[in-house]
């Protein structure tokens, strides 16, 4: 046990002299590498003992002092050119504005926007009031006259094309058709409104319900859209007027137009051609007895010559429609050479009944109950005329010579380029209430 005892204490010495030995290695190794070179120290020891060393730290500080003060001066010299160019920048601002103040007479409130939008609301509505939306505004001669354009969802008619071109536009210029599907969008959007009648329930309207519109653009205003859907009945029509003054569409009026009990006087001057006649009284038959109904024809016959004729064509027609009595009622004789405008006149003064809605048409003239009912929409005594752009045919005779037999006339009615053109200079066919004609005549 002695032996082992011993033993026991040799081993811990020597492994206490050997953890020594490894300390003072590794002290020795640190203070080695934590220990700066002579060559680091020998710059310190001249700058803080040698006789140079204070002159050295104030060079230094003058150095470093000289470079902020011309740091700052720059940055002064930055900061008065920054403020003479905003100066310049609002003096530039101040002149725009007071060059171009809004158009109701001040300058828009950057920290009102309520004021804003009321100010933009009544500029808006100024437009509507200046683009003859609400009244009419008196023009120097007829050529100061901006037209209206007609279209449908698939067609676009136009005047500007004269005779170089179809008016009938196909295919329609993309800003167009979008700017027209737009307008027909807020059309069925304003339609489809909660009505103010409560729970009243409503015809949902649909694209399908669109049956044309017109418009037209004035250039310092903006354009006028005049849209016509189907209405609930038979008989009425939805008619709304909508407004852009080069910004968001305004719904200017939406209300009902009762076509059911618009009558419309026909108004035929004549002399001789009753062959033609004959086949205008079978189109009249057709369209305004059998579909339409609501037609009342005045014939003004110039001379004696066939005129025996043209009443047995009338008498015949009475004969086999027993409502043609309700219709045709006047058949005016004036013994004079044939006057157009002379025979207008009288018939339309004829009429003894309430304001009617006069067509001026002639004899070879043929339409349809469609037309009719534009003829209606776009008339309004004391504010619209109509004036429809008339295709004339050119003779059959010609156009299928090549064939053994000249086709039915309702197989003519192709409108195309061989077969006729627009007669958009002539205006002879018209739509007005009769207090129009006799106060403007």
């Amino acid at each position: 046990a002695r032996m082992v005892r011993r033993g026991l204490l040799a081993w811990v010495s020597r492994l206490v002299v050997l953890l020594v030995l490894v300390c003072c290695m590794v002290s020795l190794l640190y203070m080695l590498a934590c220990t700066p070179r002579a060559d680091d120290w020998q710059p310190l020891l001249l700058r803080a003992s040698g006789p140079t060393g204070k002159d050295g730290y104030q060079a230094i500080l003058q150095e470093q002092e000289e470079q902020h003060r011309n740091y700052i001066n720059s940055l002064k010299k930055q900061i008065a050119q920054l403020k003479d160019e905003l100066q310049e920048r609002s003096e530039q601002l101040k002149i725009v504005q007071d060059r171009y103040k809004d158009p109701l007479g001040g300058i828009f409130d950057q920290d009102s926007p309520e004021k804003n939008q009321a100010d933009l609301q009544e500029f808006l509505h100024s437009q509507v009031d200046k683009a003859e939306v609400h009244a009419g505004v008196k023009m120097p001669t007829e050529y100061a006259v901006v037209p209206f354009e007609s279209f449908t969802l698939q067609k676009v008619y136009q005047l500007e094309m004269g005779l170089t071109r179809h008016p009938e536009e196909k295919p329609v210029r993309k800003d167009k058709r979008d700017e027209l599907v737009e307008a027909v969008q807020v059309a069925l959007e304003t339609l489809n409104s909660p009505s103010d009648e409560g729970n009243k329930k409503q015809r949902i309207h649909a694209a399908s319900d669109f049956i044309e519109g017109i418009y037209r653009t004035e250039k310092d205003k903006g354009t006028v859209y005049e849209l016509t859907f189907k209405g609930d009945k038979t008989h009425e029509f939805k008619h709304l007027v909508l407004f852009r003054p080069f910004g968001p569409l305004m719904k200017v009026k939406n209300e009902n137009i009762n076509t059911a009990n618009m009558l419309i006087n026909i108004i035929v001057p004549l002399a001789k051609r009753a062959d033609k006649f004959h086949q205008f009284m079978q189109n009249f038959r057709e369209v305004c007895i059998q579909q339409d109904g609501r037609i009342y024809l005045t014939v003004v016959y110039f001379g004696k010559e066939q005129m025996n004729e043209v009443k047995a064509i009338l008498e015949k027609t009475s004969k086999k429609n027993i409502l043609l009595d309700h219709f045709v009622q006047r058949f005016a004789n004036i013994n004079i050479k044939m006057k157009r405008g002379r025979g207008l006149d009288v018939g339309a003064r004829a009429w003894k009944g309430n304001n009617v809605l006069l067509f001026f048409c002639d004899v070879d003239i043929y339409f349809t109950a469609d037309f009719l009912n534009t003829c209606r929409l776009n008339s309004q005594p004391g504010k619209k005329v109509f004036y429809p752009v008339l295709f004339s045919q050119y003779n059959p005779a010609i156009i299928y010579g090549h064939r053994d037999a000249i086709p039915h006339v309702q197989q003519q009615l192709i409108i195309k380029k061989d077969t006729g053109f627009w007669r958009d200079f002539g205006f002879g066919m018209t739509c007005q209430y009769r207090s129009d004609f006799i106060n403007i005549g």
